[in-house]
């Protein structure tokens, strides 16, 4: 999910993209996403900072996993971040290097 721009070469890999740049528009769609068959769906970083609590719903169930990525507009940091925070989280100690 995210800006069209940002997603559509997903789709040449075979993966569903939804073109969403809208916050509101974000929360709808991913709610949607993640009553469905979804096990993973990827957000840009930029949406998912103007839906932050939709995306926090979903940090402690099993299934879907919101995965952050960066959009066309560039790295926020904020996926690295949650993945590191979810690799301590299940190892109990901080194993990712560097910043």
């Amino acid at each position: 999910m995210g800006p069209y721009d940002s997603i559509y070469g997903f789709a040449a890999l075979g993966l569903d993209i939804f073109p969403v740049t809208d916050p509101e528009e974000g929360r709808h769609t991913l709610r949607g996403l993640a009553e469905g068959e979804y096990a993973v769906i990827y957000v840009t970083e930029g949406l998912a900072a103007g839906m932050p609590q939709e995306i926090e719903k979903y940090k402690e169930q099993l299934l879907p996993a919101i995965i952050l990525i960066p959009g066309i507009a560039g790295n926020t940091g904020a996926g690295v971040r949650g993945v590191k925070a979810s690799v301590e989280q299940a190892v109990g100690s901080d194993i990712i290097f560097g910043d």
